[in-house]
């Protein structure tokens, strides 16, 4: 079994939400700079492939780093259902984001202008969710529930049997 070094690795959660603010600006001020929202989906995967398992969520993630940072103040912090938490709303929630977004991406085509809205559009639905939920219950509510979080999880379980 190989020796878990997440918790020796330097956090970036301080300050990687910049990221998060300079992919909504660039989209906005070019719709192409959506196809970036890839990267927020396959970092997590290649950290859980490469055994670090969901050290993304905890110290890189910049959607979770701008919900800790921006919402701490105006959130009701009131716990997160724990039905919210289940693997099967877990499940329904990946593969409704997964369905979601395949259909967006199969809509786009080969146009590089729709694949970067489909792209944006993901990410902002998303990041509108998280939002609600921070303010309604803790700031990060959302990464108990994210799809990727849950996804690296399952990978990671994969990996070490």
């Amino acid at each position: 079994m190989k020796k878990n070094n997440n918790r020796n690795k330097k956090s970036h959660m301080n300050w990687s939400w910049i990221f998060m603010i300079l992919f909504i600006t660039l989209s906005i001020l070019d719709i192409r700079f959506g196809i970036l929202g890839f990267i927020c989906m396959t970092v997590p995967m290649y950290h859980a492939i490469k055994g670090r398992g969901k050290v993304h969520c905890s110290h890189y993630c910049p959607r979770g780093s701008l919900l800790g940072k921006f919402l701490n103040n105006i959130s009701l912090k009131n716990n997160l259902p724990k039905s919210f938490k289940s693997k099967t709303v877990k499940n329904i929630l990946l593969s409704l984001m997964f369905i979601m977004l395949t259909i967006s991406l199969i809509h786009a085509g080969p146009d590089i202008r729709k694949i970067g809205f489909s792209i944006f559009r993901f990410m902002m639905a998303s990041l509108a969710v998280g939002i609600i939920m921070g303010v309604v219950f803790k700031p990060r509510s959302w990464c108990q529930v994210c799809p990727m979080g849950h996804a690296t999880g399952l990978i990671d379980k994969q990996i070490k049997k």
